[in-house]
């Protein structure tokens, strides 16, 4: 199976050289990891040590930063490289001053593998959830490199855990320690034979938790909120945009006003967002904030935590796209009840939510409609549910310092 991989690998790095030709995403793909070794060479030297930390992209890289974040406290003297497999990570923290060098992985050739490790070298290896490179770790494991999982996840369907997956089984057997999310990963790599396994939590949950440290105030929403009952609706999507028109143009609740911040900001989605409104609605590259509007959408970027903090209620985004939701915990953190689409089963966070109560979720136009309805109407249920959500936050912080802990006490 080993040569069917490395033969995949192969052909892959031809076929995207021929794809970026026509897809930009793909071409930064491909350009980016030509300057990886490069960059490593002029930046890493022999004689430095390092602490190396993959992501795959965005969503891994808000997991492994908290934890990155306090080893470049703790541990000064190490050098630490963070690489990323995505251009839609690499391309937004490309200048992230928590590492000290930001570079693409190369494709996962034996070759590629052995010059990657050679000029990182590191004292201690990071991968973040679930990426997993049978070259690389390979490598790792042949220089006896220290190797952990941050916040790690499984599901049954995994190769791994397949009849056919023991390749794959032995590439597992790189990492000295997996820290996994929950009870259901340990068991599922129990069940294979591996007992170095914590079960520490998820990251993220200390790094939403540091939100509340932050100044939230945005003078501009001051203007706009006024003192009525905010929904803030996050991360949307053409099908939730929709829903939320409707609900919008059908409500006559004056004391009811709406910030949405969509996933996507090209300026004519924004222009067709903000038509689908009959109520009146604007927008922040306007630079208009006025209460006369019930509407306001947030056509930037880097500000809808800050928006949450303005919220009695949210709606995240993506529920009702086969891609599932977005992140849910950085509104929860605000102790606001939230409502989401159908499509959450892949995101345990969103799953455990919508078990705890602090996540209403939304089946169809009529069931969004009917719960938004609720929780406007009911202010002693958004306060319960809310309570619900800000709880969900505070009882599983705590898995950075387990991490950073041991990593501490490998790197003494």
């Amino acid at each position: 199976m080993r040569y069917l991989y490395n033969f995949a690998i192969f052909f892959t790095g031809i076929a995207v050289r021929i794809i970026a030709l026509f897809n930009e995403k793909i071409n930064l793909f491909v350009q980016g990891r030509k300057e990886t070794f490069s960059i490593l060479r002029k930046g890493v030297s022999s004689e430095e040590k390092t602490i190396w930390m993959h992501c795959a992209s965005l969503g891994e890289f808000e997991q492994g930063r908290p934890v990155l974040e306090s080893l470049k406290k703790s541990l000064p003297e190490y050098k630490i490289v963070l690489s990323f497999f995505s251009p839609s990570g690499y391309e937004v923290q490309k200048n992230y001053e928590g590492a000290d060098l930001v570079v693409y992985l190369p494709l996962d050739t034996e070759s590629n593998a052995k010059r990657f490790v050679q000029l990182v070298h590191p004292s201690i290896a990071l991968f973040v959830k679930y990426e997993f490179w049978p070259n690389i770790l390979k490598e790792l494991k042949s220089l006896k490199i220290e190797t952990l999982l941050v916040s790690g996840i499984f599901r049954k369907d995994q190769l791994f855990f397949k009849s056919y997956g023991n390749w794959m089984r032995q590439s597992l057997k790189a990492f000295t320690y997996f820290f996994v999310q929950n009870e259901d990963s340990q068991k599922l790599l129990d069940g294979i034979g591996f007992k170095n396994i914590s079960v520490s939590g998820d990251t993220r949950f200390d790094r939403v938790s540091n939100i509340l440290e932050q100044d939230n105030h945005l003078k501009f929403l001051d203007n706009f909120v006024k003192d009525r009952i905010v929904i803030v609706a996050g991360s949307t999507w053409p099908k939730d945009e929709k829903i939320l028109a409707k609900f919008m143009n059908e409500n006559q609740n004056e004391a009811v006003c709406m910030v949405v911040a969509p996933h996507n900001i090209v300026p004519k989605d924004i222009l067709r967002l903000k038509e689908s409104f009959t109520c009146k609605t604007s927008l922040y590259s306007e630079g208009i904030f006025s209460s006369e509007s019930k509407v306001f959408i947030a056509d930037t970027v880097g500000i809808l935590t800050k928006i949450y903090s303005y919220g009695h209620l949210a709606y995240v985004g993506g529920g009702f796209d086969k891609d599932g939701v977005h992140n849910v915990l950085e509104p929860a953190v605000f102790g606001i009840p939230l409502i989401i689409g159908p499509e959450f089963e892949k995101f345990e966070e969103a799953k455990d939510l919508v078990d705890l109560g602090g996540c209403l979720v939304a089946n169809d136009e009529s069931d969004f409609l009917n719960k938004m309805n609720l929780l406007i109407k009911d202010k002693s249920l958004r306060e319960k549910t809310g309570d619900i959500t800000k709880l969900f936050i505070k009882n599983n912080t705590g898995a950075t310092e387990i991490i950073s802990s041991y990593i501490r006490e490998k790197l003494k």
